[in-house]
């Protein structure tokens, strides 16, 4: 199909420059790791992971050029240092791709069923197999290094079984049924994901100097550490073992090796993937009590979310999402 004469929409331009944003901000890291990891199998997939991000970026500077659209600023090499100490050991930069490909493969998802256009649609396909490739990788190597914390097992059923008693659901207060496989998953990988972030704000917590932005991210740190607990809390209760993280990952450095920018839109990013996946638990979860614990932790993500920005912009930091003409201040403009 000819693409030639087919302007980009909205939801395309969106997927496209947020995707430029992230893979952006994701280079900066990746060129960090790839300086200072010295593991070679780690190493190898950080090569991988940065090659991945800088054909989306080219591919994405492409399309933009073509429709004569402004290329985001996002960032670049002004945003870290290869100057200072190393701030992670070797594992993290692993945990770190691992991380980002089980965030990206949903993302990648979702803007493809949202795009029609056809280069638009084959270029986000790719992304998905992308991240579906360095997903299999990481974690294929973190399993080898023995570093990866499986999922609870459970005891197979002998039959199907069907629910027949309205307190399946359950009550927020009382007896309650055992957790099944879908909560139990919500369960587990909201505690990994807080667990990384924990690590992300730790390190960063080393280095930052704005009291502001150190503020900002000693409540981030609070808030993981609730929902991890809160989490580790349910499975306890439920008779399995809370998880807890291989290792902390960080060095002693207090060297900042990004940006302040860099470092406000990682922790920024991270939660906001934190309310998508928290929701996703709300709508997994037919336990009362479950679902209104995941409610009750929302308002916190969200206003952490507004601080988040508000910070951002106070220093002139958040590039603005494209948007439409303002058609009523067209209309009430003095001729």
């Amino acid at each position: 199909m000819d693409t030639q004469n087919i302007r980009l929409t909205s939801t395309e331009i969106g997927g496209l420059w947020t995707t430029y944003i992230q893979d952006s901000a994701t280079i900066c890291f990746l060129q960090y790791f790839k300086h200072h990891t010295k593991d070679k199998e780690i190493l190898s997939i950080v090569k991988d992971t940065l090659s991945v991000s800088q054909r989306h970026i080219d591919r994405i500077n492409q399309i933009f050029e073509k429709e004569q659209f402004p290329v985001p600023n996002a960032f670049s090499e002004k945003d870290y240092s290869l100057s200072t100490p190393p701030l992670f050991y070797d594992l993290f930069a692993l945990s770190f791709i691992y991380g980002l490909s089980r965030i990206s493969m949903p993302t990648y998802g979702n803007i493809t069923s949202t795009v029609a256009r056809l280069d638009i649609v084959n270029f986000f396909s790719e992304c998905i197999v992308d991240s579906k490739n360095l997903y299999q990788k990481a974690l294929n190597l973190m399993l080898s290094k023995g570093i990866y914390d499986r999922p609870p097992k459970i005891s197979y059923p002998k039959e199907v079984a069907f629910v027949s008693d309205k307190a399946y659901v359950g009550h927020i207060i009382g007896s309650k049924r055992p957790l099944n496989v879908l909560e139990l998953t919500e369960l587990f990988f909201q505690i990994e994901q807080n667990y990384f972030g924990s690590i992300l704000l730790t390190a960063f917590l080393q280095t930052v100097k704005d009291e502001k932005i150190k503020k900002y991210f000693k409540k981030g740190k609070k808030l993981t550490e609730k929902i991890i607990s809160l989490s580790n809390e349910i499975l306890l209760d439920d008779g399995f073992h809370g998880n807890i993280p291989v290792s902390m990952e960080i060095t002693d450095s207090t060297d900042a090796p990004f940006s302040d920018k860099l470092m406000l839109y990682i922790i920024n990013s991270l939660n906001s993937s934190g309310i998508n996946y928290l929701g996703h638990a709300i709508s997994r979860s037919s336990r009362k009590d479950l679902s209104s614990r995941y409610i009750r932790l929302l308002p916190d993500l969200l206003t952490y979310s507004e601080d988040g920005l508000d910070l951002l912009i106070e220093r002139s930091w958040l590039e603005q999402p494209p948007q439409s003409i303002d058609r009523n201040k067209l209309i009430d403009q003095e001729k």
